[in-house]
């Protein structure tokens, strides 16, 4: 064997070895990250996403007992353990909201936007959206710092899962697209913008900055609620509106979750409560409507 074919082989060999090795390294960036914050880490579309379900508090809308519906608070990661960027939503309760405030401020990380998802939700709930960036472990501790100022549970199991009730194959097929679902409750995700989102020099994952959530629950075989977030540019806010509106769904909140964002975008959230087949031909007209031309 040449000498240059030898010098090939072990420069191969090497490269096979090294991109293992990064991808390790990446994973165990994450677990520590994840043991700091009492969360298991679990892969999204471009980033890293840890979990923190209010599973404490039992949130109704009426007579509807909506829970795992609108109590998913959530950070996510992308970077590496030197350089991380972390942005995400809590779910805090009114006599939460000053000291996650403050801690947020203590911690030197920035709330994106503070606002409500729902309208007329018991008990009242609100919803921080924060940025922060540094290395990945030293983030996950300030980012716990602000936790322990609410009475989040954390350290808990995985997802609870439960038999399917929702008619699944009639939600994936109306709103096109397939999701995840447990017991009554089908969740599904788009991204309704084109390319990355650029924030203060950042490049962020589309389905990190810009992800339209659609979360449905089976009430009854008759009777369907839903609620999530359309993530769109500005001109497509006032025909998603329409588009709820005129099947009888309520656009909850507009506003903003970035700041001098490059593209801007607006997240448009909402509430609906209606006959399945009615609910999700408005989502579906919805997210239509908030799609890129």
């Amino acid at each position: 064997m040449s000498t240059m074919r030898m010098i090939r082989l072990a420069v191969s060999a090497a490269t096979l070895c090294v991109i293992p090795a990064l991808l390790v390294g990446q994973q165990t960036v994450w677990d520590s990250v994840g043991r700091v914050l009492q969360s298991t880490p679990s892969p999204a579309a471009g980033y890293t996403r840890f979990n923190f379900p209010r599973r404490d508090l039992t949130l109704k809308m009426r007579d509807i007992t909506v829970s795992r519906l609108a109590l998913g608070a959530w950070a996510g990661f992308t970077g590496n353990s030197k350089q991380a960027l972390v942005m995400g939503d809590l779910v805090v309760t009114l006599a939460e909201l000053l000291p996650v405030e403050a801690a947020i401020d203590s911690q030197h990380l920035s709330i994106m936007g503070v606002h409500n998802h729902l309208a007329g939700e018991s008990p009242t709930i609100m919803y921080v959206h924060f940025h922060g960036d540094g290395p990945a472990v030293e983030l996950a501790r300030r980012l716990d710092r602000v936790l322990a100022r609410t009475l989040t549970p954390r350290g808990v199991a995985g997802p609870v899962t439960a038999p399917v009730t929702i008619d699944t194959a009639q939600v994936f097929a109306t709103l096109g697209a397939k999701g995840t679902a447990s017991g009554a409750v089908a969740q599904l995700s788009f991204v309704l913008i084109k390319g990355n989102v650029v924030m203060q020099g950042d490049t962020i994952p589309p389905a990190l900055a810009a992800g339209s959530p659609v979360n449905v629950q089976a009430v009854t075989s008759e009777r369907f609620v839903a609620t999530g977030d359309f993530a769109v540019y500005p001109d497509r806010v006032e025909p998603v509106i329409a588009a709820l509106t005129s099947h009888g769904i309520t656009a909850t909140a507009v506003h903003t979750h970035l700041k001098s964002e490059s593209p801007p975008i607006y997240f448009i959230h909402f509430w609906g409560d209606a006959a399945p087949g009615d609910l999700l031909t408005g989502i579906k007209a919805a997210l239509d409507a908030g799609k890129a031309p």
